[in-house]
């Protein structure tokens, strides 16, 4: 071997990172980091079943105010609420003291590896100063207009956010949004929201773009369901998801919430978002330009490879995390040479520890029975609806759906969606088990839309709030909870109602047989009205960014006031 390779810590370290993925990847999954808890015997002291319940509650809750109100930070509020959930489970538990190495075993490494990967790969793609460019190639095609520029930042934030989690995409774009701010004289805070907004609806169309889908892409894949519980749910192990069903089943419903959410934001900011502002470009330029076209090229390159890969997974059954790992390493090797501490920089080592903590706290509960419990009245209100056979089957589907999908979105706008994810997941299995498995895939998705979608609800209802609300505060330009609600709240219901159709007309219009047919359907209504809307405005003489949501603009404007003079004359008496 080329001793050449050692001589610097950088790869010394990468070195030692591969050799720890081959280790864990060799390891026995029930015993190291095969997540969930796999392997371990726990049986409640008879007689105290119901008192375990009570205090898992009392725990969780604890916990998620502590998260809710800040009292604490959520990843000290985490790691405590799973110690004392562990020592209330040593408790109750009739066999022995937990060792470290089976409490590591209900911590899901695939989630906590592809994020550390994911992250890696970010922070060395950020030295090349390409994320800049493209806010500066942004200011560049906007032509100087404030809406143009705003549509164009979104859709970029929402595209990286598919692809490279929108936390870490939020804490690149953050102080740079921040910058062009301030050189154009607008509002940083509104640009700021939208982008996260728009962070969140892209982030939920693949599996790696948002934490709650990367936990349900882990929890919920073929292998996991085939040996959650010790195999109890082995027959509904068809319904797992893959990489690429997150595109196939999510990417229609994200793509119908694009237009709407930017109608809704260019009249909510409809002062914030007009007129123009010219700056020299070149300034621009020359400030956050291209670092490092050199490692741009190898690190993208590695980039494209990785998420390549991450398409072609049922194929190779290569798991995500692992492709992210390696990615990560060889973009170490190949890129960084001399220097290792400042990719790791972008590294969110608390959000990890706070997945770590999560995890631990929550199998913990669900040993405890809390799962089950709170699960059993999710499933009374499923049950209420339609029955097992027939058209009762249809009734009890729509009826799941609809209740999964707007609790999630609720509850994730109130508390944040990683842990609600997380209590969730096994529920989701609970009920499929328990009503019918043909219950689980909706469900799955259902939970996915909900959660991701409902994270836009509040300030906390994401990470990716947090982090850009904690930049932002740091920069001068803190932002209030009720500022991102009076915004956030409208767009959360409003894609949540467009959601609900969607997975109304394929699982329950469309059925097993034509919800292929379907999705192809209302993508090409989706994509045809979208083209027909631009070119009506293009027509007018406006601007891409005014002609795809001015025209509809005034349709509402107009319907609003048809609908107020109708409701006026009723109250007059009048006879419209």
């Amino acid at each position: 071997m080329n001793s050449h390779l050692f001589t610097n810590r950088s790869r010394q370290i990468a070195f030692g990172l591969l050799m720890f993925i081959g280790a864990m990847m060799f390891a026995n999954p029930s015993r190291a980091g095969g997540g969930g808890g796999v392997g371990l015997e726990i049986h409640i002291k008879e007689g105290l079943e119901t008192q375990a319940v009570y205090v898992g509650l009392a725990i969780l809750i604890a916990v998620y105010v502590l998260i809710i109100f800040e009292t604490v930070h959520r990843t000290l509020a985490a790691a405590v609420g799973g110690i004392v959930a562990m020592l209330a489970l040593n408790y109750y538990d009739t066999g022995d003291t937990f060792s470290l190495a089976e409490i590591t075993t209900m911590i899901d490494w695939e989630t906590i590896g592809l994020l550390l990967g994911m992250m890696v790969m970010v922070g060395v793609l950020s030295n090349t100063g390409v994320f800049e460019y493209f806010a500066v190639l942004s200011y560049k095609k906007s032509g100087g207009s404030i809406w143009t520029l705003v549509v164009i930042l979104c859709s970029v934030t929402a595209v990286l956010s598919a692809f490279l989690d929108n936390v870490t995409t939020m804490l690149l774009l953050t102080p740079v949004t921040i910058q062009l701010a301030k050189v154009l004289d607008i509002k940083p805070i509104p640009l700021l929201i939208s982008e996260v907004l728009f962070s969140n609806i892209g982030g939920a169309a693949t599996m790696i773009g948002d934490p709650p889908n990367i936990m349900i892409g882990s929890g919920l894949s073929p292998d996991k369901i085939a040996s959650a519980e010790g195999g109890k749910y082995a027959y509904m192990s068809e319904y797992g998801v893959t990489f690429n069903d997150f595109i196939i089943e999510m990417g229609p419903g994200i793509l119908m919430c694009i237009v709407p959410s930017f109608m809704l934001l260019k009249w909510y900011y409809a002062d914030e978002f007009s007129g123009s502002r010219i700056r020299d470009v070149a300034e621009l330029e020359a400030k956050y330009g291209i670092k490092d076209p050199a490692m741009l090229k190898v690190a993208g390159t590695i980039l494209v490879l990785v998420i390549l890969n991450f398409f072609l997974h049922p194929i190779t059954h290569i798991a995500v995390s692992w492709i992210a790992l390696v990615g990560a390493v060889v973009m170490l090797l190949a890129t960084d040479r001399h220097e290792l501490e400042e990719p790791l920089h972008h590294v969110e080592w608390t959000t990890l520890l706070f997945f770590a903590g999560l995890f631990v706290l929550v199998h913990s509960l669900q040993y405890m029975g809390v799962i089950a419990f709170i699960g059993e009245y999710v499933e009374r209100a499923i049950a209420f609806f339609g029955s097992d056979t027939g058209d009762g089957q249809t009734v009890r589907l729509a009826a799941a759906i609809l209740i999964v999908l707007w609790v999630s979105a609720i509850a994730s706008a109130f508390i944040d969606n990683i842990p609600y994810t997380a209590t969730m997941i096994p529920i989701v299995l609970q009920i499929a088990d328990n009503l019918g498995d043909y219950l689980l895939g909706p469900l799955i998705w259902a939970l996915a839309f909900g959660a991701c979608l409902g994270g836009n609800g509040t300030l906390i209802g994401a990470s990716a709030n947090v982090v850009t609300a904690g930049m932002s505060e740091e920069a001068g330009y803190p932002i209030s909870f009720n500022e991102f609600f009076k915004a956030g709240f409208p767009i959360m219901i409003l894609t949540t109602f467009i959601v609900s159709l969607y997975m109304l007309l394929v699982f329950i219009v469309g059925g097993e047989d034509n919800a292929t047919s379907m999705k192809l359907i209302l993508v090409g209504i989706t994509l045809l009205s979208i083209i027909g809307q631009l070119s009506r405005g293009r027509s007018k003489g406006k601007t891409y960014a005014e002609a795809l949501v001015d025209d509809e603009m005034d349709g509402i404007e107009e319907m609003v006031i048809e609908a107020k003079s109708v409701v006026v004359g009723m109250l007059r008496g009048e006879e419209e």
